[in-house]
């Protein structure tokens, strides 16, 4: 038996806004600086990936990604100073809460485990 957590943020009508997906998008479009070769990366559409980063950028009120045209000049996308911090939080939140529910989950374990050698 093993503990899985998944975290993600919702808006007020509960609809996922960000998530460990959201964060690794945020960190291809970094690397590629472009959505189109992020979504790539992670084989998904690039609608889905403009999809994902706009309800990004609507719930939390700030643009995370400065867009140019690619162009024959192929400028792309970076990231804004903005999205670098969020990323640096979230992850650190993540990383918290995650750490915590371990805890917990060990916990619940040592209980388990008594309660079957209880019932045996």
């Amino acid at each position: 038996m093993e503990l899985k957590v998944k975290l993600y943020l919702t808006d007020s009508e509960d609809e996922k806004f960000m998530g460990i997906g959201v964060l690794w998008l945020l960190e291809a479009i970094d690397r590629n600086a472009s959505l189109r070769a992020a979504a790539t990366e992670m084989g998904i559409s690039y609608s889905k990936a403009y999809g994902m980063l706009e309800r990004l950028e609507r719930n939390l009120g700030h643009d995370m990604v400065l867009r140019r045209k690619g162009g024959s000049s192929r400028e792309g996308a970076s990231l804004t100073p903005f999205a670098r911090r969020f990323m640096g939080l979230y992850d650190d939140f993540q990383g918290r809460v995650k750490a915590a529910a371990g805890e917990e989950y060990k916990v619940f374990r040592e209980e388990l485990d008594k309660l079957e050698e209880e019932s045996k």
